[in-house]
């Protein structure tokens, strides 16, 4: 197969060393406007070539698209790919803002170019097997479900001046985990939030963001759900889940890698070395959500995370954004409702 991708940032150079490493991937047609960022990839992987925008990289006969370029442009170049009929992937989210999703969902529900929205805790053998053990009942009725994201340091501010909030660009992969791990739906968020009195205002403060957020959740079948983040844990990037039953509990992502240090005397689990940023923690999962998307393109299997999918996850980050604003528990129909949706 021919793979485009647009974007050779942090994680679009970090997914050109993942698709390079497929099999069946045979050559990789790259653009991005930085050009050193395209030297490095092409430097480095003998299969990359590169085109100089992202309509030639449509026109050049690519079997699929990954799209890792900045979220504001997420939505013209969706638009972009299904036009051409090209097989497209997309880093969350579906677009820089609500409106803008809504209009992406619109313009491709008729389309059957399918396009996956990237959500690598879908593929994380880990949380994989917490979701089997919900359907399968094995866990009898699900109580509580806890996610957790914590990354070991913020962002550069020129992001989070456009990231649209914690919620938005952090949050929303626990959002989406507590989804579809437990088959249930968001409907109503109560969220809180902190500002590190250290960081400078550019940071947090001018945006109206936060960098520290914990949001209660409640699922349409009564299920309550519990997300944490922040921008500033110390020891490491920690990635959690656990769901409780009325008949037994799992948890996803402890291993040795935990960053979390036992009090317990003589205890000496989580042995380490820490988890020191997500490429590291969800290497594999991110191999096999481009490997699926790679059969998704080649019409082999369905698309397991469509845009309409996303949007459920979307929402339910617009809610816990409005609810720390506001004060106060905010339902999903109140959110959409805001959206003028």
């Amino acid at each position: 197969m021919r793979i485009g991708l647009i974007g050779l940032g942090r994680i679009g150079a970090f997914h050109a060393d993942t698709l390079a490493g497929l099999d069946h991937v045979d050559e990789l047609v790259v653009t991005d406007p930085v050009a050193a960022a395209v030297e490095a990839v092409t430097g480095r992987i003998g299969k990359a070539t590169a085109v100089v925008d992202p309509d030639a990289l449509l026109a050049s006969g690519v079997d699929g698209v990954v799209i890792a370029a900045a979220t504001n442009a997420h939505a013209d170049l969706i638009r972009a790919a299904v036009a051409k009929g090209v097989p497209t992937f997309c880093e969350k989210p579906v677009a820089g803002t609500i409106a803008e999703s809504l209009a992406v969902e619109a313009a491709v529900a008729g389309s059957d170019v399918p396009v996956q929205i990237g959500y690598p805790r879908r593929f994380d053998p880990a949380f994989v097997a917490a979701r089997d053990a919900v359907r399968s009942g094995e866990l009898g009725r699900v109580t509580t479900v806890r996610s957790t994201t914590l990354d070991p340091a913020p962002p550069p501010a020129a992001y989070l001046a456009v990231s649209g909030g914690i919620f938005r660009d952090c949050s929303v992969h626990d959002l989406d985990a507590v989804r579809w791990v437990t088959g249930q739906e968001v409907v109503e968020v109560y969220a809180t939030g902190a500002v590190d009195p250290d960081a400078p205002a550019e940071m947090y403060a001018a945006h109206g963001d936060h960098s520290t957020v914990s949001a209660l959740l409640t699922l349409s079948d009564s299920t309550i759900g519990v997300v944490s983040n922040t921008r500033t844990n110390g020891r490491g990037y920690d990635v959690r889940l656990e769901v409780h039953g009325v008949a037994d509990a799992v948890a996803a992502g402890l291993d040795e890698g935990l960053p979390l240090r036992s009090t317990t005397p003589g205890a000496t689990w989580p042995a380490g070395p820490a988890h020191g940023f997500f490429m590291d923690r969800l290497a594999e999962a991110f191999r096999i959500e481009l490997g699926v998307f790679t059969r998704v393109a080649a019409g082999e299997v369905d698309n397991p995370c469509t845009v309409t999918d996303a949007m459920g996850t979307a929402w339910a980050a617009e809610a816990a954004t409005l609810s720390l604003a506001e004060h106060r528990p905010v339902t999903i129909d109140e959110a959409r409702a805001a959206a003028g949706a």
